[in-house]
């Protein structure tokens, strides 16, 4: 038989499929595009910070080089993100050209996929025609002439919405599924692998300071299931002494907390002093500063002061060093002064016995911290009440800093007193 009138014949439509680029041509055209978005520094650098977070978490030391490798490799993202800001705003055309490339690939690729899908319910010759325009915009995405582009990228869209109208609208739902889905991944990514917490208060002065924003590891110790508090198994490792966690307070299970791991089930607790005893042993610590200036942000106000001052330690918990501040009285009676490290004013607390299936937690900022030791919150400063956390409250484990808006960063004079600590970015949490 032979061909039927005005019918397109097999060798025409083949002949109109969209042109494309060799693999390798449309390899450069993937990075030249992706080289001038503003997500792929962002992106790279995200990247990065994966084999990074996972170096500090196995290696306690390896943060002293890696630190500086990551803060340099960040400058570069940070050049590479303001120089693709200046060039689009100082170039014209340059930002028209590549919104025009991102929504012709995105019409391409919704074709594609019509085509695909539903083929059987295309005519001949509208098949035709779309794959014809489909060609010239291909070619066109490919040059650099910003009005050719938009020329053939408004005629490629009008052709679909006469001739795939219905079969659009089901693509726009697919569309929005995917949106969905990707929420969803988001979603779960935050709730059972990685979250940010921001430190509200200074009860974890000086190894968390207000302003510091986090990344909480939550499958460390098992994956939570919300609103009940439960966490069916153990992932990893269970809580341990030294481990510094976001844990939704059980006493107002309207805030989260963070604070240290001081005991774990089984354990007794006492401070003499404020020097820590643990099942019988007391644990060490030096002085590393007898008149730290202690600063903090006024939750109502905003504003930045000199809380006090504080003897700063350094305590090793069980074999894990890490700095402490406690307040003690004036040298010689001398106010502003250096102060007295062996003669704090709280003489004796507990004992406390950790009951099964629960945590005993403090503040490093040990004489400032709604912890354990005062019912984390319910007694306000009252010590007749102990509360510990139960395992199933705890979210995660602190792991690094990614950014912190401090006292004394930069241009804090003009901000406030608060600004950007570039020396706390990215230091591990111990």
């Amino acid at each position: 038989m032979g061909n039927p009138a005005n019918l397109p014949t097999p060798s025409a439509l083949e002949a109109a499929a969209p042109a494309r680029l060799s693999p390798s041509g449309e390899r450069h055209l993937w990075f030249k595009e992706a080289a001038w978005s503003l997500w792929s520094p962002l992106g790279v650098f995200g990247i990065a910070l994966i084999p990074y977070i996972a170096l500090v978490e196995l290696s306690g030391s390896a943060w002293v080089w890696a630190q500086p490798l990551l803060k340099g490799f960040g400058l570069l993202m940070v050049i590479w993100f303001v120089t693709i800001a200046g060039v689009r705003l100082g170039v014209p055309g340059v930002a028209r050209m590549r919104a025009l490339r991102n929504t012709a690939r995105e019409l391409l690729h919704e074709l594609s996929g019509l085509l695909r899908k539903h083929g059987n319910k295309i005519s001949p010759e509208a098949k035709l025609q779309l794959q014809a325009q489909a060609n010239a915009l291909n070619l066109a995405r490919q040059g650099h002439a910003v009005d050719a582009l938009d020329t053939e990228l408004k005629k490629l869209a009008g052709l679909m919405d006469r001739t795939l109208g219905s079969l659009r609208r089901q693509s726009w739902s697919d569309v929005a599924f995917g949106v969905v889905l990707w929420l969803g991944v988001a979603l779960l990514v935050r709730a059972v692998l990685i979250e940010p917490y921001r430190i509200p208060s200074g009860s974890m002065i000086p190894t968390l300071e207000v302003g510091d924003q986090i990344f909480v590891n939550k499958f460390l110790y098992g994956v939570r299931i919300p609103f009940i508090n439960k966490v069916p198994f153990v992932l990893v490792r269970a809580p341990k002494r030294g481990d510094v966690i976001v844990f939704n307070n059980p006493v107002d299970t309207s805030v989260d907390f963070i604070k240290r791991v001081v005991g774990i089930p089984g354990d007794t607790i006492e401070l003499f002093h404020n020097r820590l005893k643990i099942n019988g042993q007391f644990q060490d610590r030096k002085v590393l500063s007898d008149n730290q200036v202690v600063w903090d942000k006024s939750p109502s106000t905003g504003e930045w002061a000199e809380d006090d001052r504080a003897c700063e330690l350094q305590e090793n918990l069980t074999g894990l060093y890490h700095r402490i501040h406690q307040r003690a009285r004036p040298l010689d009676g001398v106010a502003g002064g250096a102060l007295n490290c062996e003669d704090f004013q709280i003489e004796h607390q507990g004992p406390y016995s950790v009951p099964p299936g629960h945590v005993f937690v403090m503040g490093d900022n040990r004489d400032n911290s709604l912890d354990s030791r005062f019912a984390l919150g319910a007694t306000h400063g009252r010590t007749e009440r102990v509360e510990y956390v139960p395992l199933g409250n705890i979210k995660g484990k602190a792991m690094i800093i990614w950014l912190s808006w401090s006292h004394g960063g930069l241009f804090s004079g003009l901000l406030g007193g608060g600004g950007l600590r570039t020396d706390r970015l990215f230091l591990p949490v111990h």
